[in-house]
């Protein structure tokens, strides 16, 4: 199985997160984790995509999020240069009888647990590109800038594994 992990990060939690679903992943096979700004927006060799973000304002960042994230903090922020909504809108439509099994995932405050998150909106951006995600998570930060509740980096390992079992590699 060949997979990548693209995330996007800015207070470094999504990336902690993307690392660890990459650690579950390897088991299983090739894998890569890459910050959004430096993903290219093909996934023709994968057999499983999954992309990571954190929810601003209940969804996927926008610019103008991301800037007041930046204003926020007294951090450098991870991802710099650009967002997944605007990753996945370049990404190309799936083919018909494409392998590229996809996953979703993202970060939010504990608190608003209930409420909607980027994950959602990446789900249903990859499923208007012919795409059907296998599943979607949410991973609970304890405040805006963090850190990861206890026990998610485990569990997103744990999610990778369960994801990785579900996927048909295709052949080479």
């Amino acid at each position: 199985m060949r997979a990548v992990v693209v995330y996007e990060s800015m207070f470094g939690n999504t990336e902690s997160v993307a690392r660890s679903v990459g650690a579950g992943l390897a088991p299983y096979g090739e894998v890569e984790v890459v910050e959004v700004g430096d993903a290219l927006p093909q996934i023709a060799d994968d057999d499983l995509l999954v992309v990571g973000g954190p929810t601003h304002a209940f969804g996927m960042t926008r610019e103008s999020t991301r800037q007041d994230a930046r204003k926020r903090t007294t951090h450098e922020v991870v991802s710099q240069r650009l967002g997944v909504r605007d990753w996945l809108a370049s990404l190309p439509g799936a083919q018909a009888g494409a392998p590229v099994s996809v996953a979703v995932f993202d970060t939010k405050v504990h608190k608003a647990r209930r409420l909607p998150g980027a994950a959602r909106g990446a789900a249903k951006a990859l499923q208007k590109r012919g795409y059907r995600p296998l599943a979607v998570q949410s991973f609970y930060v304890d405040d805006v800038e963090g850190p990861l509740m206890e026990g998610e980096l485990e569990r997103a390992a744990a999610w990778a594994a369960m994801l990785a079992q579900q996927v048909k590699p295709a052949r080479r």
